[in-house]
């Protein structure tokens, strides 16, 4: 199984607060492998909204997506792009 990592940063005004953070939950839940997010030394699990919104991640922050299963690649590529869209809010 292949392990995928990418770097984002949040470019949108008011950060990863609540509509974005779910959006970015169910788009992980789409995919069948392991998904965690990082900023600095907290590692969450990607697919909980209650994790997700513990990153308090403000605009500015860079976070490292990892994946590890057969549809990481795809799933990394589709995490990264709702990031670097501003989820819709830029």
């Amino acid at each position: 199984m292949a392990v995928v990592e990418q770097d984002v940063t949040i470019v949108n005004k008011y950060g990863l607060h609540a509509r974005p953070a779910m959006q970015f939950v169910e788009l992980a839940n789409r995919y069948s492998c392991g998904i965690e997010v990082t900023k600095a030394s907290l590692t969450v699990d990607a697919k909980s909204i209650m994790s997700v919104m513990r990153l308090a991640a403000t605009k500015g922050t860079v976070l490292k997506i990892t994946a590890d299963g057969d549809d990481a690649h795809t799933a990394i590529t589709s995490l990264a792009e709702l990031v670097d869209s501003g989820f819709g809010e830029t």
